[in-house]
């Protein structure tokens, strides 16, 4: 079993599709092991976003991602990573798959409804970046 870190964006939130993203995660098979609704910071989503500091999208990113709400769940299940990747299509929702949740509901690059680990390494840190393990079930 994989885990990743899944984020429903503050568009996702506003857009009051939540429950949308969650049933085409479980209903591909993903499990839900840990879920939690939060605000970000502007703080707490640069120390997210770390890794992006100093490109030219880190500070516009990052105000949004601290404008409203957010949900951040770990997924579990067999190549949950690369599962979840491809439910949520490509970053660019003018080139996601149709049928993917970036191609249904996205509106930009960044405006693109969800977020999720690229590699087992981000999520290792994603995951603990916002779950305690004793949070994980």
């Amino acid at each position: 079993m994989e885990r990743t870190l899944s984020i429903i964006k503050p568009d996702g939130v506003r857009k009051k599709i939540i429950g949308e993203v969650i049933r085409r995660f479980e209903t591909a098979g993903l499990r839900i092991a840990a879920i939690k609704m939060i605000h970000m910071t502007k703080e707490v989503a640069e120390g997210f976003y770390a890794v992006h500091r100093g490109k030219f999208f880190y500070d516009e990113l990052t105000s949004f991602m601290s404008e409203g709400p957010v949900v951040v769940m770990v997924l579990e299940g067999e190549d949950a990573i690369a599962l979840n990747r491809k439910l949520m299509g490509a970053t660019n929702f003018k080139e996601a798959e149709p049928g993917t949740i970036r191609a249904d509901f996205a509106t930009s690059i960044q405006h693109n409804i969800v977020h999720g680990s690229d590699s087992p390494e981000s999520a290792r840190f994603e995951i603990g970046y916002f779950f305690a393990e004793t949070e994980i079930f």
